[in-house]
C-alpha cells in the first residue's frame, strides 16, 4: 500500500483493485465524497498505526474528513459490506492470518465494560481491510 514515503498512501495497482470494490459499497449520495482515495488511506493509515485521528499525516489530507468518513460508513454498515465483497472476491488466498504476540494486562476492574457496538466492530474490520491491501501492496511490489 505504501510508495515509499511511509504514508500508507495507494499505490495505482492497489488502488485499481479497491476502487471498484468501494464503489461497490459506498452510500451514493448527491455529492461524491472528496479525494475518496487518499481519505480512505488516511483511515487505513490510522488504524494500522493505531494512532489518534489527529495524527494522520498532512499528505492524506484533513483528519476530521477521515474520521467523518469513517464514522459515517460504520453508522451505515459499509465497512461490514465492503469485507463481505472482498472476501467474496479475493477468498483467503491474500494471507488472512494475524499473529499478535500482545500481552496487554487490564486492571481486574476493567472486566465487563460494554461495547461500542457499530464503531468498535467497524473500528475491527477497518483494520482487517488495511491489513489485507498491505498484503495487496507487498504482493504487487
Amino acid at each position: 500500500m505504501e510508495e515509499g514515503d511511509g504514508t500508507g498512501t495507494f499505490t495505482d495497482e492497489t488502488w485499481a483493485i479497491w476502487e471498484p470494490l468501494i464503489e461497490t459499497v459506498r452510500p451514493k449520495g448527491k455529492t461524491p465524497p472528496h479525494d475518496l482515495r487518499r481519505t480512505i488511506a488516511a483511515i487505513f493509515w490510522r488504524h494500522e498505526n493505531g494512532a489518534k485521528w489527529r495524527s494522520i499525516p498532512a499528505e492524506l489530507g484533513p483528519w476530521w474528513r477521515a474520521a467523518q468518513l469513517f464514522i459515517r460508513w460504520a453508522k451505515l454498515g459499509v465497512w461490514e459490506r465492503l469485507l463481505a465483497l472482498v472476501r467474496e472476491q479475493q477468498g483467503v488466498a491474500l494471507g488472512m492470518t494475524f499473529l499478535d504476540g500482545t500481552n496487554i494486562r487490564a486492571h481486574h476492574k476493567a472486566a465487563g465494560a460494554p461495547k461500542k457496538g457499530a464503531l468498535s466492530k467497524s473500528e475491527t474490520i477497518v483494520k482487517h481491510l488495511a491489513a489485507l491491501a498491505a498484503a495487496m501492496a507487498q504482493k504487487s511490489a
